[in-house]
């Protein structure tokens, strides 16, 4: 699949409204019980790119972003202005925020996760494309140095360790992340009498699997 390492622009982004969507399958039974099982490891996530368009400069920006793009044929980033750090919204990155996993002596990759957590349960979500500068890392309670202790591949979020974290020590990690996305349509209509009135162009951008 072809992918550019290309962020949407962020103030395109900013006002735009989505979030994740999962898919369920219920069945219900004669006795007025129900099955729910679900075909998705992961949630997708939908969004909407018209809604932050605010001049017509934006609307321009975005065709060209379309264009450069080739409608849906590539996929880019996207920043998720409700969810893009592994802390709060509010919160700075700590090399604490998340676990990614637990050393053996041996391996040196661990990829990148997000933990969602209520009550009794926990989704751990994949973190495939975080922000160049942005991830901090550590071991055992002990924050390690970027370029020196290890390094992070932008395209993957996998993190490799220079030296193997020993048996047993927490590996843990901080960082700001985008999401990959794709274009969901091949059209996009603008009306420059509907826009200025305030009709913004439906833009929807979905999630793609890497």
């Amino acid at each position: 699949m072809a992918f550019h390492e290309i962020r949407f622009p962020a103030n395109l982004s900013f006002g735009s409204v989505g979030g994740p969507e999962r898919r369920t399958e219920i069945v219900a039974l004669t006795n007025g019980h129900e099955e729910r099982r679900t075909p998705w490891a992961h949630s997708r996530r939908r969004y909407d790119a018209g809604l932050g368009l605010r001049s017509l400069d934006d609307v321009a920006a975005l065709i060209a972003f379309f264009e450069a793009r080739a409608g849906q044929m590539h996929g880019f980033r996207w920043k998720d202005w409700a969810d893009c750090k592994s802390c709060a919204p509010s919160g700075t990155v700590s090399f604490q925020d998340q676990e990614i996993g637990m050393g053996d002596g041996v391996r040196r990759e661990f990829a990148l996760r997000k933990a969602y957590a209520s009550g009794p349960g926990r989704y751990w979500r994949p973190v495939a494309k975080p922000v160049q500068g942005t991830v901090l890392a550590g071991v055992g309670q002990v924050e390690l140095r970027a370029g020196v202790d290890f390094t992070v591949d932008w395209a993957t979020g996998v993190i490799r360790f220079a030296a193997p974290p020993e048996r047993g020590a927490v590996v843990t990690a901080g960082f700001e992340f985008d999401v990959p996305v794709r274009f969901d349509t091949d059209r996009i209509a603008v009306s420059v009498a509907s826009f200025q009135a305030g009709d913004l162009p439906q833009v929807p951008v979905v999630e793609v699997r890497l």
